[in-house]
């Protein structure tokens, strides 16, 4: 929040160290327990909570653990169709990655300020971003390169590709192939970043237009309230579709560590 009436959209990205840990450090290193963090281990607790719930096996399942049983066939028949039968074996990192990141969006768009808290949505960070798309990249380096030694190399090689031209196309596919997660880091955190500056944006035209009066706040106010709800709405789907794309994304690039396509 600003001065003066204003709305700063970018103060809801702020890290800050909670319960006192300003100072902490190890190694000259500031080891602060931010509320980034904080969201970070609360998406990881419910996660833990959630498959835990869906693990009883009952006869009949209840609804809990048909969840699970649906968001895992739902990763598994993600892997298969991208990577084939050798994509099983990657069920639980793709799993964990896309309800992570799923359960980490739906918490930043919790209407906690209601109750005076503030959210916080980590994966509107690129360091965050960034190092779950290199942790991905990491795993399909290490497959690669354990499954096909130095022929991993031949991936940056098309089929058919002219002799020729191998000097030319190599280099291109390989700064292709490294800028991969720079791009999967970029674009789940740009997404999730720019729906929430709208939604402070929208924010302010509310709070703003109802201190100006009744006449604005029945129009502007009104107007921005509602496009509000529906933002809000599109938020929800934009966090499904990211985490989805996201672990998509991963499953495609798996697929070329394990079948060099």
């Amino acid at each position: 929040m600003a001065e003066s009436g204003k709305i700063d959209p970018m103060h809801q990205f702020a890290i800050e160290p909670l319960f006192g840990t300003d100072h902490l450090s190890i190694g000259g290193f500031n080891i602060a327990f931010t509320n980034s963090a904080l969201y970070m281990v609360a998406a990881a607790v419910v996660l833990w909570i959630f498959v835990v719930g869906g693990m009883k096996r009952e006869l009949v399942p209840g609804r809990w653990q048909m969840a699970v049983e649906y968001m895992t066939g739902f990763i598994k028949s993600l892997l298969i169709a991208n990577v084939g039968e050798g994509g099983k074996k990657y069920i639980p990192y793709v799993f964990s990655l896309f309800m992570f990141i799923l359960l980490a969006n739906l918490l930043g768009l919790l209407p906690l300020g209601l109750v005076g808290l503030h959210p916080f949505t980590f994966t509107s960070h690129f360091t965050a971003t960034g190092v779950l798309a290199i942790m991905s990249f990491s795993i399909v380096l290490a497959v690669g390169f354990y499954k096909h030694g130095l022929h991993f190399f031949s991936l940056f090689v098309p089929h058919g590709t002219p002799l020729p031209m191998i000097p030319v196309i190599f280099p291109i596919e390989l700064i292709s192939f490294m800028v991969r997660p720079f791009s999967l880091g970029l674009r789940l955190f740009v997404a999730m970043t720019a729906g929430h500056v709208l939604l402070k944006v929208l924010a302010g035209f509310v709070i703003n237009a109802s201190n100006a009066g009744v006449g604005y706040g029945l129009t502007v106010g009104s107007a921005s309230f509602i496009l509000m709800i529906g933002i809000s709405a599109l938020e929800v789907l934009v966090a499904v579709i990211q985490a989805y794309v996201f672990a998509l994304l991963t499953s495609v690039y798996i697929n070329d560590a394990e079948n060099l396509h």
